[in-house]
């Protein structure tokens, strides 16, 4: 069964999990199967359209499933998928300039 590594941003979404074991065969079908097992995740990770959201990262075993066959990569039971947000920003904290 794929496991999916959950990023701090979204474990309160989760209860907390940092790792979640999920059937699927495709990144989509293992994303879909998180987003209905948590359903506070599906906006997180999705937009209208059903595609990734621009602003998420997702990687399978290491490599961006956008330079694979996007979330219609394969995924196999000993998959791990790793949702990573994109960072965004410039400015440094108050407290950091000098």
């Amino acid at each position: 069964m794929p496991t999916i590594k959950i990023p701090p941003v979204l474990r309160s979404s989760t209860g907390g999990e940092r790792e979640i074991a999920v059937d699927g065969e495709s990144v989509r079908e293992v994303l879909e199967a998180l987003a209905a097992r948590h359903p506070a995740t599906r906006n997180q990770l999705f937009g209208e359209d059903g595609e990734l959201n621009r602003y998420v990262n997702v990687y399978l075993n290491d490599e961006d499933v956008r330079v694979l066959k996007g979330l219609e990569t394969p995924v196999a039971a000993d998959d791990t998928v790793v949702i990573l947000p994109a960072m965004a920003g410039g400015a440094l904290a108050p407290h950091a300039r000098h």
